[in-house]
Parts: structure tokens; C-alpha cells; sequence
């Protein structure tokens, strides 16, 4: 690979980590950390991102918006597919009965998930939709904030 695109692909990739941690999102960047975070009591949102152009431009945005409600997780997290390649594998070995895909979103109670945002649930769809996924599912596992 030449020197340009890799200096391009490193700026996708701080504007995609920036773009989801502005958001309020944590990263979780070893499989410790994710260890330590995904077996906690309470509910958490995991998002896997991804430099993935299209899906990713409808995830991290959604990602953002869906917190902009009455209930929420108490806890919302990141691992970064591609990047943080060990957390990322860490984290997707809680997300049972469901293939690796990114981006996308895993909501977890108690250290079980409990529902699932694959890829094909986002590429191709609007943000609101994504948005509406993310808010069904708060309102049915999350409390009020």
C-alpha cells in the first residue's frame, strides 16, 4: 500500500473513533477491558464500529441519536472491528448465536445478550430506522434515566 492511503485510512479511522466516543461511548480497546465491562450487573450497548463507508455512516450517527431517550443503558461501550482486533473478538464472543458482522450493535443484561443490530439491519437503511431499533429494544430492557 502506498503512503497516502494509509495516512487517508488512519484519518477514517481517528474521524470514526472520535465521531463515536464524542457520542458518549467508551472504549474498550483489550479483551480485559471488555472482559471487565460486558459482566456487569445492569444493561449495556455495545457498538462494534467499523470503517465500513456506507453501514458505518448509518451506524455511528444512529448510534448518537438513539441515546436521546427516557430509558437508556447504564453503560455504553465500543469496540473498534478491524482496529482493536482482540477486543473486538473478545466482545463478539458474548454476542452468541450471531456471526461477526460490523457495525453493529449488541444489548447485553446482565452479561447476556439480549438482542441483537446486525449489519443487514443498518446498511442500506436510514439512521431514524437504525434509531427506532436501538429505542424498541431501550424500552424493553433499559430503565429510565
Amino acid at each position: 500500500m502506498n503512503m497516502d492511503f494509509n495516512l487517508f485510512m488512519n484519518d477514517v479511522v481517528r474521524q470514526a473513533r472520535q465521531e463515536i466516543t464524542a457520542a458518549g461511548y467508551e472504549e474498550l480497546k483489550t479483551p480485559e477491558e471488555v472482559e471487565e465491562v460486558l459482566t456487569k450487573t445492569g444493561t449495556i450497548l455495545v457498538m462494534v464500529n467499523s470503517v465500513c463507508g456506507c453501514a458505518g455512516g448509518i451506524a455511528r450517527p444512529a448510534a448518537a441519536h438513539s441515546l436521546h431517550y427516557d430509558k437508556r443503558p447504564e453503560q455504553i461501550v465500543t469496540v473498534f472491528a478491524g482496529q482493536d482486533k482482540e477486543a473486538t473478538e473478545k466482545a463478539r464472543s458474548f454476542f452468541t448465536g450471531y456471526p461477526p458482522s460490523s457495525p453493529s450493535f449488541a444489548l447485553l443484561k446482565d452479561g447476556k445478550l439480549v438482542t441483537m443490530i446486525e449489519r443487514h439491519e443498518i446498511e442500506g437503511h436510514d439512521p431514524m430506522s437504525v434509531v427506532t431499533k436501538l429505542q424498541n429494544a431501550f424500552e424493553q430492557y433499559c430503565e429510565e434515566v
